[in-house]
């Protein structure tokens, strides 16, 4: 078992300075513009950075002067530091990437670390360099780096999805290529060529948990009906049947709500061993019903039975769903974004006549949506 222990961040959007301890499910609750979704869209140039779109990114999110915390004047350099735990010890990932010439960043300070359990640190980190305008992890690792090795499938495992997008133009409503199939997209994309897959496996078990749980969600649905098509048989469409017509629907005919179930319902309940080891979900109430928001809060708790979860939301129904200990409460100070665990001690009197909701929704802890 992996996890992401701990995350050290400086500088980065609203977020001056923070250091936030991970459990298995991680709920982020606060005002708008509180920072949630500058701490998710962190992670989201992780995954950018470690398909080698660091710069690409970077261009295309308002330059580096809008990911550097009130810009490069008051904030030359963003920090970070990811400690992740597993079974051996603890793996330690520092980068530093300073303000440059044409509005970007460059690393100034890139290494890694192991410590084993119980075992002194023979050594301190190894550097991947300086100077450079991407990852360096990545071409260590395929020089048989072992640490290195090791962080590129930690950091490729941290993935941030975001169905927001369901517009008629949105990639999931598209033909996809069959092939890709491996693991579900950030936007969903390819959930048709990956349900096939599924569909197709020997144990189609995952397959059918999933039909069974779009279907508590939208009753009038029946099944998938997933065909390959185009030349030579390389593409494939999110088609679908509704129960007492053998009209043959398509992914247009799907309403923005019941598609976003779809590909919550999906990335939840893939096969156990197709789980990243971090899953981040900004937003996943976003035009669900309650009770299919009951639902697809279920499936995150039985999720983060296998992985770590890591949620944003607005939503006081949704929260009625976890503990308090699951939840971080984000606020607004003067000097940047915070981010706290909820003391449940504290919310038990509170919580004998109210839900963690309603709780929220009173502003009893600081982060309320007022």
């Amino acid at each position: 078992m992996q996890k992401l222990k701990r995350l050290t961040l400086h500088g980065f959007k609203s977020i001056r300075h923070a250091t936030i301890e991970f459990g298995a499910l991680n709920l982020l609750i606060g005002a708008n513009g509180s920072g949630k979704s500058n701490l998710v869209s962190f992670f989201r140039l992780l995954n950018e950075m470690m398909g080698g779109r660091l710069q690409q990114s970077i261009a295309t999110s308002g330059r580096a002067q809008s990911l550097l915390h009130h810009g490069a004047k008051r904030t030359p350099q963003l920090r970070a530091v990811l400690d992740f735990e597993t079974d051996a010890g603890i793996n330690t990932y520092r980068l530093r990437l300073s303000h440059a010439a044409g509005d970007t960043l460059v690393f100034a300070e890139e290494s890694v670390q192991f410590d084993r359990i119980g075992v002194p640190a023979a050594q301190g980190p190894t550097s991947l360099g300086s100077g450079h305008m991407e990852t360096r992890l990545r071409g260590e690792a395929d020089k048989g780096q072992a640490t290195a090795r090791v962080f590129r499938h930690l950091l490729n495992t941290c993935r941030v999805y975001h169905f927001h997008d369901t517009s008629s133009t949105a990639r999931v409503r598209q033909a996809g290529y069959i092939g890709d199939s491996r693991l579900l997209m950030f936007d969903a994309a390819n959930l048709a060529a990956l349900l096939y897959r599924l569909k197709s496996a020997e144990d189609s078990t995952a397959y059918r948990r999933i039909v069974g749980t779009v279907q508590l969600i939208a009753p009038f649905f029946d099944d998938f009906d997933l065909r390959p098509t185009g030349p030579h048989e390389q593409e494939i469409f999110l088609n679908w049947r509704e129960k007492g017509s053998d009209q043959l629907f398509g992914p247009h005919q799907l309403s923005d709500g019941t598609l976003r179930a779809m590909c919550l319902v999906t990335l939840l309940l893939q096969p156990v061993e197709d789980l990243p080891a971090l899953i981040i979900v900004d937003e996943p109430e976003l035009g669900l019903h309650p009770y299919a928001l009951n639902v697809i809060a279920a499936l995150f708790q039985k999720a983060a039975a296998h992985t770590q979860v890591l949620i944003s939301t607005q939503s006081s129904s949704f929260l009625d769903n976890f503990e308090p200990e699951d939840v971080i409460v984000v606020g607004r100070e003067p000097d940047g974004s915070t981010f706290t665990r909820l003391p449940p001690e504290k919310l038990a009197v509170w919580l004998e006549e109210y839900s963690l909701g309603e709780v929220w929704e009173k502003n009893v802890f600081a982060g309320g949506p007022h």
